[in-house]
């Protein structure tokens, strides 16, 4: 399984930090570098913070775990994603989800009830630009360069839909090793009785943090606030210890995972080496 580190565009540090942690952390061998998405919370946005880790690299991968797709405008987000994937030599990967936080639709101008009737209609448009075809009406392509790989988010039957007829794969968010299995075993299953080739692509997240433990929690406190108790337990479950960082990574390999991030909790610029440290 290949191991990957989160960028700390969640996390309240000065926006130069996130250069100097794309390079230390393709320097430490790791696969890609991922992001978390939101609206309302003062975290770097999703595109700027991979479009800055673009630049600052030449190899390691890009992925958006995940990018809430409703909440954007499809077709600039299609261009967009298009745009980096091209200009960084083919290195994004699109993790892709509803969202379910209501004041992001509401700061967005977008309908929460429809996210679902949304997401199917941007991944379309997606497609269509990807390729390089036009929209209907349009005298050109969006965009002719450029074509993301697409991992789906979510554990809905509609996730499951969109995987098959969208996606290269799926992504597990905040999900267990017990939680990822049968949701691998069903999405496999699927992919193949929908006569897809290949096999699909398996991605999830787990937070770490392996120095000042609270600063970590507080962290993990404040994303989660609108969870109410319910963020105490994500933030006490962070993996703080090499040895929990290890018995993660052998449980999510074998749930049947091809990559697990590690998204950051401390924004200091040494948890990238005392990751690599604990893992590699």
């Amino acid at each position: 399984m290949e191991i990957s580190i989160g960028l700390p565009n969640t996390l309240r540090h000065p926006g130069p930090l996130m250069i100097e942690w794309a390079r230390r952390a393709e320097e430490r061998g790791f696969t890609s570098l991922g992001t978390i998405d939101r609206i309302v919370y003062p975290n770097y946005d999703t595109i700027a913070s991979l479009c800055v880790a673009a630049g600052a690299t030449s190899r390691i991968g890009l992925l958006s775990g995940v990018l809430l797709t409703p909440l954007y405008p499809p077709v600039w987000l299609a261009k967009a994603a298009a745009g980096l994937d091209a200009m960084s030599g083919g290195r994004l990967t699109l993790g892709l989800g509803v969202g379910g936080r209501e004041d992001d639709f509401v700061a967005m101008g977008r309908s929460m009830r429809e996210r679902g009737q949304n997401m199917d209609a941007a991944l379309e448009i997606m497609r269509t630009v990807f390729a390089g075809e036009k929209l209907p009406g349009d005298a050109f392509p969006v965009a002719e360069h450029g074509h993301p790989k697409v991992l789906i988010g979510g554990t809905s039957d509609a996730a499951v839909r969109r995987t098959v007829e969208h996606g290269q794969g799926w992504i597990a968010g905040g999900a267990s090793p017990a939680q990822v299995k049968p949701m691998v075993d069903r999405i496999r299953r699927e992919w193949h009785d929908a006569g897809r080739e290949g096999e699909p692509r398996f991605a999830g997240l787990a937070y770490f943090g392996l120095s000042d433990e609270e600063t970590s929690k507080g962290s993990l406190r404040s994303y989660y606030g609108f969870l109410g108790d319910f963020a105490d337990v994500i933030a006490n479950g962070a993996l703080r210890s090499p040895q929990a960082l290890q018995e993660a990574i052998k449980a999510f390999e074998e749930a049947g995972l091809d990559e697990l991030i590690l998204d950051p909790t401390v924004p200091d610029l040494a948890e990238v080496d005392r990751l690599a440290d604990a893992v590699f």
